[in-house]
């Protein structure tokens, strides 16, 4: 294991490398477009409360712009203290843990390098454990393996501020793509410690599970899904990939996810976690255990309904164009944002989105109906 990997705290990574559900944090939003500190904190408290492992701020779910309007450190500032209260044992109300719990603190870098390394850097001046590294880079150009070698060379100056990420980002907004050798010579790089694979597309996420097959490093690094459509899939999913030189393959599990879909109706995302869990025969430490065909089965039969689900809060009909406005219309009917307003004003639900919803969340009732009698109950204590 790389000196870069043992920097972050032993109980940190070792749930990264258990497994855990890291939602991607939403912004919240006053009516004028101003940062609404109160509700922000309540939206942290509340995935803590839910089971959640940890968070993941300044990723495209926060939205991009959030350096564009000198929130980047703010918002990031505002999540580190909430995850406070639960490492320290102050734990938010409703939840199902008492004391201090293990978190892993997940900071969104993007950008050119000089950017990149900068937010690394403020990400560790707060506590964060590692940073989800973005490959969008706005006026990159040149070939594909010269955009591929910039990208590495990214990484690795961003590796020497805090472990990193690695992130296959869809190119419905704004991702490149990004080759099996890619993903071989990103994951050799010392301080990478997990991937999230996100392209939306099968072909692609088998991309990512070869290159870190045949990276030196798989043992080290930790596959998380991002792939808000194939949540189920990915999780109960174990691929052998041939690995040349070795006489047998390497086993690629996804061990947990790393999700914009699991900003909303987290207790339901705990709860897929660790029926996936069971059915692969792991418990929520990595032990190896007995597989549960039931929880297979179940899950099974949700996953047609969640990605179904994905396609409304994620607005798939309209090109993903109000992902992150379908996020908030969730969580605005629950009560804990006060609107679905964006930076832009031009972001918002796409005509039909609300319908939609609607129609998703009546027909799969095991999605959101425990998470909506729990938000009810401790709304008013988050809020405090």
């Amino acid at each position: 294991m790389g000196s870069t990997a043992l920097a972050m705290k032993p109980d940190s990574l070792a749930l990264l490398r258990a497994g855990t559900v890291i939602p991607a944090q939403p912004l919240a939003l006053t009516a004028d477009r101003r940062f609404d500190e109160r509700r922000q904190r309540a939206l942290t408290r509340y995935y803590h409360a839910a089971g959640a492992g940890g968070v993941a701020v300044g990723v495209h779910t926060t939205q991009f712009e959030i350096r564009d309007v000198g929130l980047y450190r703010p918002v990031l500032e505002m999540a580190a203290e909430v995850s406070r209260e639960t490492t320290g044992g102050n734990a938010p109300a409703g939840s199902s843990v008492t004391g201090p719990r293990p978190l892993v603190q997940v900071a969104g870098a993007s950008g050119p390098t000089a950017q990149a390394v900068a937010e690394a850097q403020v990400a560790a001046e707060l506590g964060y454990d590692a940073v989800l590294l973005a490959p969008r880079v706005a006026g990159l150009s040149g070939t594909r393996e010269e955009v591929e070698r910039y990208l590495l060379d990214r990484a690795r100056a961003v590796g020497e501020v805090l472990p990193v990420i690695g992130f296959y980002l869809q190119e419905a907004i704004g991702g490149p793509r990004l080759s099996v050798d890619f993903w071989r010579e990103f994951a050799a790089i010392e301080a990478v410690v997990a991937v999230k694979a996100a392209p939306f597309n099968r072909y692609r996420t088998i991309d990512v599970l070869r290159g870190v097959a045949e990276s030196g490093r798989a043992d080290q690094i930790s596959l998380y899904t991002g792939n808000d459509d194939a949540i189920i899939a990915d999780l109960v999913s174990e691929v052998d990939v041939p690995v040349a030189g070795s006489a047998s393959p390497y086993t690629a599990r996804f061990v947990g996810g790393l999700l914009g879909q699991w900003a909303v109706w987290t207790r339901g995302a705990v709860e897929t976690l660790r029926l996936a869990q069971a059915a692969r025969g792991v418990t929520s430490d990595g032990t190896l255990t007995v597989p549960d065909d039931a929880a297979l089965r179940l899950l099974v039969a949700r996953q047609t309904g969640l990605t179904d689900a994905n396609a409304a809060v994620f607005d798939s009909t309209n090109d993903f164009a109000g992902v992150i406005a379908g996020v908030h219309e969730v969580l605005r009917r629950q009560g804990l944002l006060e609107g679905i307003w964006c930076l832009d004003p031009a972001e918002t639900l796409s005509p039909g989105q609300a319908d939609e919803l609607t129609r998703v969340t009546a027909a799969y009732p095991w999605l959101g109906a425990s998470d909506d009698a729990f938000v009810a109950e401790h709304l008013d204590a988050w809020l405090a």
